[in-house]
């Protein structure tokens, strides 16, 4: 719960007054876009957390496959007990304009049944585009957040264990060609949220600046420039359109949820009308134990040992309490009022928004 309240404190404690942004901040060219690299490898180094290979055969196969192209052959019918390999996909994002020999980072997924990644080290796997080719190498050691222990058949786990990330993991071997302002020069300038306000007021600025009609607005988003040819110029037009300074409107409302870390974010714009909650928390208890039967003396039967569970679900009283929000304090006042964990605020903020009372859009990432 105090979560929640730290993270919309510091938002209001660092919050500045409205300023003019550079339409870089708002806005990009087209075609100057991210392309998406996926691949499959194996991690190994694990302290036995890794596939059980009854349970995910692929990793076994996996492992074959690459020894053999080592030069180290496994005889047909080996049953290979892996314990520290795991399965894992890798994602990347390649930027525009990459060269060959830059560094990416990547996040290694585990895809079997691996309980952690912890200390692992990602064997050299190609990572692809959507074309199927060859554009970036990745291999490096692991960087898992959070921790886990297990002792007695009982464990505790903090944050995820079977995804992590490895910064420069990945370099570059192929290059995606891009071209920009080959029709006599045009561009288009696309903002990176849509609203009408913004686009006509980068479309004025923009001819004010150069004096010349070389914006017009497409839709809500999109702007049409109308630069030089030469590439050299082209360059120097759209650098001086980057630094060019607008007036923003505020954004809008929005809460954002971290379903991993139960952390929630609000902006300074998010109301909320007057409602009634009535929070309450479930828990259920269980507990196992073994009672044993033994036959009488000089009897027959055998001694038998059954599992007993008990069972015991409570919930506690929860009474109506009415919220009401107006600015982002008061908001989160109302909220910490409820006595919720962050985990429930996220099912209490998705109510609100259904029942027409939070009045801001919810994302969950």
């Amino acid at each position: 719960m105090k979560r929640l309240l730290v993270i919309c404190s510091l938002c209001l404690a660092f919050a500045a007054p409205v300023q003019a942004e550079k339409i870089r901040d708002i806005a990009d060219f087209a075609g100057v876009r991210d392309n998406v690299l996926v691949g499959y490898g194996l991690v190994v180094g694990l302290d036995g957390t890794g596939d059980q290979t009854t349970q995910a055969p692929f990793t076994g196969q996996s492992l074959s496959n690459m020894l053999s192209q080592l030069g180290v052959t496994i005889p047909p019918g080996t049953n290979m007990q892996l314990r520290n390999v795991a399965a894992v996909m890798i994602t990347a994002d390649l930027p525009p304009f990459s060269r060959v020999g830059q560094r990416l980072d990547i996040t290694v997924s585990s895809v079997g049944n691996a309980r952690s990644l912890r200390g692992g080290t990602l064997l050299m796997s190609p990572l692809r585009g959507i074309d199927g080719e060859i554009y970036a190498l990745a291999q490096g050691n692991l960087l898992i957040t959070g921790a886990s222990a297990e002792a007695a058949g009982s464990s505790q786990v903090i944050n995820h264990q079977a995804a992590g990330r490895i910064a420069g993991g990945a370099i570059v071997e192929r290059e995606v060609p891009l071209a920009m302002g080959q029709n006599q020069g045009e561009l288009e300038l696309q903002l990176k949220t849509n609203d009408f306000t913004t686009v006509e007021r980068v479309v004025q600025r923009i001819n004010e600046e150069f004096g010349l009609f070389v914006a017009t607005a497409m839709d809500g988003r999109s702007i049409r420039l109308y630069g030089p040819e030469d590439p050299n110029e082209r360059v120097s037009f759209m650098a001086r359109i980057e630094q060019i300074e607008i007036d923003t409107p505020e954004g809008p409302a929005r809460v954002v949820l971290n379903s991993r870390t139960g952390s929630i974010v609000l902006n300074g714009q998010v109301r909320l009308r007057q409602a009634a909650i009535a929070h309450g928390n479930l828990s259920i208890a269980i507990q196992a134990r073994q009672e044993v039967n033994q036959p009488r003396a000089f009897g027959r039967g055998q001694t038998v040992v059954t599992d007993v569970a008990d069972i015991d679900i409570s919930e506690d009283s929860g009474t109506l309490s009415v919220v009401e929000g107006v600015d982002l304090m008061e908001v989160v006042n109302a909220l910490n009022a409820l006595g919720a964990t962050p985990s429930d605020l996220m099912a209490i903020l998705e109510a609100l928004k259904a029942a027409g009372s939070l009045r801001a859009s919810l994302e969950i990432i």
